[in-house]
């Protein structure tokens, strides 16, 4: 029957890409779903499908009952409330590990959890981790850093304001990030689940560390611009936050932008110092910020999204 690995967020943005680079690997996909409908984006995947939610137990336990791996990529990147977050980020994580105790989880979580004091989506992902290491069972937890490629929506934003003339950054000289395509991510994510490297916390990117120069300049390459870059200071991209908290209050959806985001914004370093899981897993990303950001704005196009 071959080996089966249940996979949770297979519908957000990185899942797609995930499921298919499980499935080229052969091996049986079930995966979590929230509701009965049509999935353009798993088209010519065979998988078996659990309706419902990570806050059911139920579900959870028909979704890992025999499986082999467990790849827990589902997670909340913005709530109109911090409380919010621990629910999905730490309480999922904590019930999937207990549900399948000899099943290898695999936990994508995020560079902020490495500075859990900034916000409360990074504090989130951390006490996620706390509970998938505390675990007897074997486990990895693969911290991404910003993710990007076709299907997101976030990103998208800073595209569109690139191709309008202007490259956004905040105003911190020193910044460095690192990035990561999403089929690269998937890749590595598809690689630890068949290769386990040793139980450890890991960080993953493109092999590089970036400034918010680079960014601009790749995206301005792939765009046929030459935008205006624009040093945000602190204080402005704080009332820019305050005021999604006023509209979300207002009955308005969650913000992306919020006053955690703003200090995990202006953290000077988000580059992965940790390069063990690629050597691990004999990862080698495909893409690296000029390709990837071609890739991406085509994507766009096609779907007439920019």
């Amino acid at each position: 029957m071959g080996r089966l690995v249940a996979v949770t967020g297979a519908t957000g943005f990185v899942g797609p890409h995930l499921v298919a680079a499980l499935a080229r690997r052969g091996w049986r996909l079930r995966l979590l779903v929230r509701r009965w409908s049509p999935l353009p984006s798993l088209a010519g995947v065979d998988a078996d499908l659990i309706l419902g939610d990570l806050s059911s137990e139920q579900a959870l336990r028909q979704l890992v009952d025999g499986a082999d791996a467990v790849v827990h990529a589902a997670g909340l990147i913005k709530a109109k409330a911090d409380r919010d977050f621990l629910p999905v980020n730490r309480d999922s994580a904590a019930l999937l590990s207990a549900l399948a105790p000899d099943a290898h989880v695999v936990l994508l979580s995020s560079l902020a959890a490495r500075e859990p004091q900034l916000s409360a989506y990074g504090a989130s992902k951390r006490a996620g981790e706390a509970v998938v290491a505390s675990r007897g069972g074997p486990w990895t937890i693969v911290r991404a850093p910003a993710v990007y490629g076709p299907g997101d929506r976030e990103t998208l934003a800073y595209f569109r304001a690139v191709k309008s003339g202007i490259a956004p950054q905040p105003r911190l000289p020193t910044a460095r990030l690192s990035l990561i395509h999403v089929a690269d991510l998937a890749e590595a994510l598809a690689l630890t689940v068949e290769r386990p490297p040793p139980r450890s916390i890991y960080e993953i990117d493109d092999g590089r560390a970036y400034t918010y120069a680079d960014m601009a300049e790749a995206a301005g390459q792939a765009l046929d611009r030459r935008p205006w870059r624009v040093a945000v200071p602190r204080r402005v991209m704080a009332c820019l936050a305050r005021w999604n908290g006023v509209r979300q209050a207002l009955g308005g959806g969650a913000q992306i932008l919020s006053g955690g985001k703003v200090s995990e914004i202006f953290h000077a370093d988000w580059s992965a110092a940790d390069r063990r899981l690629a050597a691990a897993i004999g990862f080698q990303p495909r893409y690296d910020l000029a390709s990837g950001f071609r890739d991406t704005i085509l994507w766009y196009r096609a779907k007439r999204w920019l």
